[in-house]
């Protein structure tokens, strides 16, 4: 499919000088540059949608890990720790 697009003079140039030092188009630079934002924006979606079902879940359920207790267990895991899993309790 094809398609134009009009980008501002400082742009263009800015997308040649970089094409040009990786030894591609301009053209398929872009397109790599819009695929790429393409798949960031699917990933982000993907998250949320993911995220809205969990807490959809958790609300049907009734429960949960309070926010700071799962914070301090992540906090304790990065630091090399080996703490207990929080524990899931109803919620109001």
């Amino acid at each position: 499919m094809a398609v134009s697009i009009r980008l501002p003079d400082s742009v263009k140039k800015r997308v040649d000088k970089l094409a040009a030092a990786q030894d591609r188009t301009s053209h398929a630079f872009m397109v790599d540059a819009i695929r790429e934002k393409v798949d960031a924006e699917e990933a982000k979606a993907a998250f949320v949608a993911e995220a809205r079902s969990r807490l959809a879940r958790m609300k049907r359920a009734g429960t949960g890990i309070p926010a700071r207790e799962a914070f301090d267990y992540l906090a304790a895991k990065a630091k090399g720790a080996s703490p207990p899993r929080p524990r899931t309790r109803k919620t109001s």
